[in-house]
């Protein structure tokens, strides 16, 4: 049985609607996105820096999301939601699952950290500037990318569970203009998804 330890409003998300996709059977370790749980003796010896997700599959423990999203395609599912390897599609598979950590969640992490958690009295307005338009800048490819498109390769893939999941984070956050229509479309193609609202709703 997969065991996933999870905290809400997290990339530990992405996971959640994999598995939900995949339809595969798992346990949910929910914790308090909070220090008292993620920072704990316990998590910390599932994760050296507590943070989630984290998955245990039998003898194996692996963390980072993108890590546990390519586990879990190439561990328990025969080929499902990526483009062969030999398919025309496969790089540009490769490069928007990649693009989501690689352009988009850094300009997202810092404005979480000066617009959420850190208090008023701390927060730099340069900074939070800065990443809204880097955020900007990184969406744009994205929105182009989208053109005539229902997902990024055309149908369904990982590839939306990770990009998809940060340009959902993204337009909650208000950092999706209105002139990027196709990408505003996307992002609610994902929202009615039920695997997404089950790993939204987790």
């Amino acid at each position: 049985m997969l065991t996933l330890h999870f905290a809400p409003n997290s990339r530990a998300g992405r996971i959640v609607w994999l598995l939900e996709e995949l339809g595969l059977e798992y346990e949910l370790n929910r914790m308090d996105f909070h220090p008292k749980d993620l920072k704990s003796d316990e998590h910390r010896a599932r994760h050296p820096l507590g943070r989630v997700p984290v998955l245990d599959d039998g003898d194996v423990r692996i963390w980072e999301s993108g890590a546990i999203v390519e586990y879990i395609l190439a561990r328990h599912t025969d080929g499902a939601l990526k483009p062969n390897p030999d398919s025309p599609l496969f790089p540009q598979y490769l490069q928007w699952f990649h693009y989501c950590e690689g352009m988009v969640m850094p300009p997202v992490n810092t404005i979480v950290v000066q617009t959420v958690l850190l208090p008023p009295d701390r927060q730099n307005k340069e900074a939070l500037d800065q990443a809204m338009r880097l955020l900007s800048r990184s969406l744009a490819p994205v929105n182009e990318a989208l053109g005539g498109k229902d997902y990024l390769i055309g149908d369904f893939s990982a590839a939306d569970i990770m990009l998809g999941h940060a340009c959902f984070m993204s337009n909650r956050l208000g950092c999706v203009g209105e002139e990027m229509t196709d990408l505003l479309a996307y992002v609610k193609k994902i929202e009615v998804r039920p695997a997404f609202q089950t790993a939204i709703n987790a």
